[in-house]
């Protein structure tokens, strides 16, 4: 028999599991929207899990990610990590929430952590791509700046609706 707070471990981690896969599901059937409706351009992970497997080895931040030595498994890593930061996003809600809000969800935590982690983006992984601080460096950036907004909010949404539907 598990004591309570193995359980309460094990239901944490199931909990952010599921919830942060769920809303970063969303988040890419959000993409796939933008892709068909707009035409704007779909993902491509491959740069990110570049990222990330540079990461790993200690370098965070690059003056052109396209120029780093490229990696085999780049774009499984990538998508690898884009599931597991939905994950780890998760379980920051969790971990601040008020306590029982993965029973009984409510909209505005979700909201503001989906909003929160547009930071990550723009302070962490795109300078560290290369481009500059919330994509300062690239021609098109208040409309990166934008998108992102929308996307994490409609994270933030996946976020509130995946709690939902395994409260």
């Amino acid at each position: 028999m598990l004591s309570r707070e193995a359980q309460a471990v094990i239901e944490f981690l199931y909990r952010s599991i599921l919830i942060g896969i769920g809303a970063t599901v969303i988040f890419d059937l959000w993409g796939l929207f933008l892709k068909h409706a707009f035409g704007l351009p779909g993902a491509n992970w491959g740069p990110v899990g570049r990222w990330f497997c540079h990461l790993a080895g200690g370098r965070v931040y690059h003056e052109d990610i396209a120029k780093a030595p490229p990696f085999a498994y780049e774009r499984a890593a990538g998508w690898i990590g884009h599931y597991a930061v939905g994950i780890l996003f998760a379980a920051i809600l969790l971990a601040l929430a008020p306590t029982g809000w993965s029973r009984q969800p409510t909209l505005a935590p979700a909201l503001i952590v989906g909003l929160v982690t547009v930071g990550a983006g723009w302070f962490l992984l795109q300078p560290g791509m290369g481009a500059g601080i919330a994509a300062s460096k690239r021609p098109n950036a208040n409309q990166i700046r934008a998108l992102n907004i929308a996307g994490h909010i409609v994270f933030g949404l996946g976020l509130y609706a995946s709690a939902l539907l395994i409260r």
